[in-house]
């Protein structure tokens, strides 16, 4: 266990408990943190744990550390998660958040930017962030509707508010040291998205991953490249994280890495030897099939969607893998990669 000074627990536990008593009970997390609830992780070092649904403010988690002289927090979240976030911190500390890091592009994790920016944070992300907004953001790069503008239909806060890109950028990583906490914002590599970055605490040994992990059925293979993705998993278990704090889900142990990396090589290992080899029109046959072996794994099951579901992202990840192997769609799924970024969009609050 963490060792907490009594000038810590006074200024900020007794806050967090105090704050968490006044929340409403949610689904339990792992180390006894629940969603929408303020989880302290180590002196000064916070995780909350957003809820995956259209109608919450903060759909994504978020966390953030008080350094000695200002806060940064890790994820914009939507404007109504970031201004819920803002006020979870102010309960804790009146030091100024001056620093919002975006960990990818998708407008769970980035549209507060401009809450932020008005309670005078900066925006921050690694530079494929920006590159990935000037695909999807045409609203606001090209003068027509994009993802903003989708979103917008089905949230007020993103229609009250306005994209802000994140306007400090680094191309491989970035320090905060002030002697006390050290947090080093790090691009691993092509995972969930092109411009994915962590965020690591080598002396808690804890690690932020937005969505390069997750801890459910939530992984969206859309933007990112699932053979890359391994390797990259490969290079965030090298840092030694003991506890992993996921872009969605509970947090958990350094385990959760292990986890998230075994969905995605066990798909790659069944597609490439069920799949690979045979024609469009009779693979396609075999999504279900190969669902349930994923299924039958304790390990990953809970990675695994369930085909009733209202968020099952399972058909679009397979398509995804035997397209990086063949080139080729599968036979009567030309729109189950569209399908799968609109109900990403429901999931995430998006659209």
């Amino acid at each position: 266990m963490c060792r907490i000074t009594r000038r810590e627990l006074l200024a900020g536990g007794a806050a967090v408990l105090n704050l968490a008593s006044e929340l409403p009970a949610s689904q339990s997390s792992a180390g006894g943190a629940e969603a929408g609830k303020v989880d302290l992780l180590a002196p000064d070092i916070y995780f909350h744990e957003g809820q995956l649904s259209a109608q919450a403010d903060a759909v994504c988690n978020n966390g953030w550390i008080i350094f000695e002289d200002y806060v940064l927090v890790i994820d914009a979240n939507f404007p109504g998660g970031a201004r819920e976030i803002i006020g979870k911190i102010r309960r804790i500390t009146d030091r100024p958040i001056r620093f919002a890091f975006d960990t990818h592009h998708h407008g769970d994790h980035a549209y507060g930017n401009q809450v932020f920016v008005e309670n005078g944070a900066v925006p921050l992300a690694h530079t494929g962030v920006v590159e990935e907004m000037k695909r999807y953001e045409t609203g606001y790069y090209a003068g027509k509707p994009g993802a903003w503008e989708q979103a917008a239909k089905g949230r007020a806060d993103v229609k009250n508010s306005k994209l802000k890109p994140p306007s400090v950028l680094f191309p491989r990583e970035l320090f905060f040291d002030d002697g006390k906490h050290r947090v080093e914002l790090i691009h691993l590599g092509v995972a969930h998205t092109h411009g994915d970055a962590v965020a690591w605490l080598p002396k808690e040994r804890i690690l932020f991953t937005g969505d390069v992990c997750v801890n459910g059925p939530y992984n969206y293979v859309g933007d990112g490249e699932v053979e890359k993705w391994v390797p990259t998993l490969d290079a965030a278990k090298q840092l030694g994280a003991r506890t992993v704090c996921p872009g969605h889900g509970p947090r958990g142990a350094a385990a959760m890495l292990d986890d998230q990396q075994a969905f995605f090589k066990m798909l790659r290992e069944q597609v490439g030897a069920l799949m690979a080899k045979k024609p469009p029109e009779e693979a396609r046959a075999l999504v279900e099939p190969l669902r349930a072996t994923l299924k039958a794994n304790p390990q990953i099951a809970r990675y695994v969607g369930e085909r009733s579901a209202q968020w099952d992202p399972f058909p679009a990840q397979v398509q995804k893998v035997y397209l990086e192997m063949t080139g080729r769609k599968l036979a009567a799924l030309p729109r189950e990669s569209h399908q799968a970024r609109l109900v990403h969009a429901r999931a995430h609050g998006l659209a």
